[in-house]
């Protein structure tokens, strides 16, 4: 055999013998395992669900917004009925399609209090982490302080809310254990040191679609 079919042939061999070993490895990789970095196989885990998930559905944290609004040194709280009972929370919720951040606690403040709200600054920007069952999740709060407006007489609370409180901050801090989350008390604090941002700290760019992104 002359040299060039003798090497033709070792290539054969060697690409033969390859693709054995790569079926091999496969073969007797275990159902459900996954491939870690230095190549060896471990079985998949809830972090392994998890992530594939995350794949399938872009995450993203919940936006929400709240309103210290203080009055003679009382501050506008709700008393809302949750899953754990009565609560005590600010006016609070979530950043509904097309708003502005101040456009909402607006809204919000009115919607659960029946109140009128005049932003003047934001007190802070706070996440926050829950652990839940179905795997928690993740809060983003924009929290604004200001002066309140107009009573509206005819004006219904949100579903859930049972009352309006004005309360000292010394009340607030004595039944802190029935707050409904504890940056009710950290932005409190926060506001009460005096820490203030503009307005317009936070600003909205409106674009057109961007594919997706």
């Amino acid at each position: 055999m002359k040299n060039g079919a003798i090497k033709r042939q070792a290539r054969d061999e060697r690409g033969t013998s390859g693709s054995k070993r790569s079926t091999t490895r496969g073969a007797h990789r275990e159902p459900g395992a996954v491939r870690t970095a230095s190549g060896h196989s471990r079985q998949r885990g809830p972090r392994d669900v998890k992530m594939a998930a995350m794949k399938q559905e872009r995450w993203a944290p919940h936006v929400t917004v709240a309103a210290v609004v203080e009055r003679e040194g009382r501050f506008l709280v709700v008393e809302e009925q949750t899953s754990e009972g009565l609560r005590i929370n600010q006016p609070a919720g979530h950043l509904e399609p097309g708003e502005t951040l101040v456009d909402a606690v607006v809204r919000e403040t009115f919607e659960e209090t029946a109140h009128r709200f005049v932003p003047q600054a934001l007190i802070g920007a706070y996440m926050m982490h829950v652990d839940r069952p179905n795997g928690g999740a993740t809060y983003l709060r924009f929290t604004f302080c200001g002066q309140p407006g107009t009573y509206s007489e005819a004006g219904s609370l949100d579903d859930g809310i049972v009352r309006t409180l004005w309360l000292t901050a010394e009340e607030l801090r004595a039944c802190r254990a029935r707050h409904r989350t504890p940056l009710v008390m950290r932005s409190l604090d926060d506001y009460l040191a005096g820490r203030r941002f503009p307005l317009d700290f936070v600003h909205t760019h409106s674009v057109g679609p961007l594919n997706g992104r």
